[in-house]
Formats: C-alpha cells, structure tokens, sequence
C-alpha cells in the first residue's frame, strides 16, 4: 500500500487531522509509525467503542504499531473509586481485546499498556510536574471539561489529568494520538506544550461521536442511550426499538452508527446491508453505500422500524463474541460495577 492509500485509509470516517500535512509527510517518511489510543477504564464499555476500535483496525492495516492505553489513573482521575480501579481495569483488559477481535483485525502489531505501569516512573512524574508549571489553571480546565466530569465544585485530580495525557505521548514514543472529538482541547494543549519540555507535538487525529439512541452522545452512564456489549438478544432489539429515529430526519443515533460502524465493516468484507421486509411493503431492500440509505430515509422510502430491525440484526452478530463469554463478563461487571 503506497502513502496515498494508507493516507486515506486513515483519514476514513474522521473528524479532524491536526494536521494533514504532517500525516503524508509521516507517512512517507516512516514505514511504521505509532498511534496511539486511550481510554479509562470508568463506565462500562458498550458498542459506541466499536467506532475508535474500526479506526485502530485501519492504522494496522497502514502499516502503523498500535498501542492501546487502558489508562487507569486517569480513571481515578475521573472519579472512579480507588476501591474499584483494578476490577475496572480487569474488566476493560478483557472487553477491549474482544472489540478488537470482532472486527476481524490482525493484532501481530497491536500492544495494550496499562498506564501506572509507567506513569509513576520518576521521569514521568518529573514531567508531569514541570508542565503543570507551564500550563495555566484555566485552560487545564478548559482542556479536561468535555472529558472529566468536573462539577460545580471540581476536584484537583480533574486538573491532572490533561496534562498526563499530553504527556502521555511522549512516554508512549506516539508519533500519532487517535480519540474522540470529545479529546480535542487535550490534544490542542499537547500541541501547544510538549515543545516546552523539548519535546515534539504530535499528529492529532479525531473520529466522530456516535451520537446516543435517545440523541445525545452515546453514554455509559445513560443507560437508555447505549447498548451494553452483553446485552441479550432482545434488549438490544427493544433498545433500537425504542431508540429516537423519526422518519425523513437523519440526524439520529441508528444511522450514525449504520454510517460510521456498520457500513465500513461491510465495506471491507464485500458485504452488502440488507433490510428484511415482507413482500406487500416492497420487499427486502440491500445497500452497498451509506449515502443510498440516507437518501431511501430522507425519501420516507424507508421506514425507521425497518432501519431499525437491520440495524438490531447486524449489532447482535457483532455482539456473539461477548455473550460466548458471557458469564465470565457479567462476573467481572458485578464486581467492577456493583
């Protein structure tokens, strides 16, 4: 694959490159480059993940080492209970292998890190220090207020937190950082700072949120807006049942989630999506791209309880992998989540 391609494998169902330029020219400069995604392990993982997952799926198919961080101290950062912190990490170092794994990804070039593994070395720590006397209360707040729950009253941890995960990069030796739009003041400030210690600010990439079915960002904490990753077989369909989609308007969660999840996968395996209707109602309906099952619903040619069933059947294929462990999941789950 020359770095035409593997630019644009990589640019596929982003939000924002920070910046381009520097990407094509990493690419042809480095065969393997290393991008690297974080997440603390807080709420319960649920299927929104399996957009940043389809992202790390096609850096390795670039050609780039992907380390994945289960950031733990984040996590405490961010509220969750020193008392549950490793229950959470056990549980997270079990789902995100799966999520990983039910996208049919090669992982010979993938490495999952937990973060107190090296985030309480002395040079880390030293780092970490010497930013938080660059870095101004304001806009580490600024930086962390889409991603830590603050409050009225926030705590100091929540302050600590960017500024770990900027330098994060450097410890990671990432020449990229993958995360959500959600990241963006957090990379924003890594780009403005890590000079200031002598070291280089990175290529920053964003993917889309998957907006949640009530129509809000998809949640762990809301349980009406997402679906759990070992929710049965008919939770999920009453979940999508019940999910917003209101006829001829797109801005909802189904199809976003048919847009940025369902739709690349089928497209790398050659698939097609099919909707199932009876007969009198014009019959089963199939689909190679996105763009045609937009316009069939902005038409009304398409009818959200249809969409809706589709889209319920080609989650719970996805979801098999976690109801096979089952058991072993909702019992890590009770623990980390009592």
């Amino acid at each position: 694959m020359d770095a035409e391609k593997r630019f644009e494998l990589i640019k596929r169902n982003t939000a924002e490159i920070i910046t381009e330029d520097e990407l094509k020219k990493l690419l042809k400069e480095k065969k393997n480059p290393v991008v690297y995604w974080g997440t603390a392990p807080t709420g319960k993982p649920h299927v929104g993940y399996f957009l940043p997952m389809l992202k790390v799926a096609d850096f390795l198919k670039a050609g780039f080492k992907v380390k994945i961080l289960l950031a733990d101290l984040h996590a405490v950062l961010d509220n969750t209970p020193w008392t549950l912190l490793e229950k959470r990490y056990k549980y997270y170092s079990m789902v995100i292998p799966m999520l990983i794994k039910s996208v049919g990804v090669d992982v010979k070039n993938l490495e999952i890190i937990k973060g107190s593994d090296f985030q309480l070395q002395h040079d880390y720590v030293y780092d970490v220090l010497q930013l938080s006397s660059q870095v101004s209360v304001h806009d580490a707040h600024k930086a962390a207020s889409e991603v830590v729950k603050m409050g009225d009253n926030p705590r100091l941890s929540g302050l600590i937190y960017p500024i770990m995960q900027v330098i994060d990069e450097q410890y990671l030796d990432a020449d990229v950082q993958l995360g959500g739009t959600d990241q963006r003041k957090i990379m924003v400030l890594a780009r403005e700072n890590l000079s200031k210690l002598g070291y280089n600010a990175r290529i920053e990439i964003m993917n889309p949120l998957v907006p949640g079915l009530i129509g809000k960002k998809m949640s762990s904490s809301d349980e009406k807006s997402k679906i759990d990753l070992i929710d049965d077989e008919n939770t999920v369909i009453m979940k999508l049942k019940n999910a917003e989609c209101v006829a001829g308007e797109p801005d909802n969660g189904i199809l976003a989630f048919l847009k940025y999840v369902i739709m690349p996968i089928k497209a790398d395996n050659k698939e097609k999506f099919v909707i199932k209707r009876d007969k009198k109602f014009g019959g089963n309906i199939s689909f190679s791209d996105y763009t045609d099952i937009e316009k069939k619903f902005i038409e009304k040619k398409l009818h959200p309880l249809d969409l809706k069933n589709a889209v319920a059947e080609e989650i719970n294929n996805m979801l098999k992998i976690f109801r096979e462990n089952k058991k072993k999941l909702e019992l890590l789950a009770k623990e980390a989540y009592p």
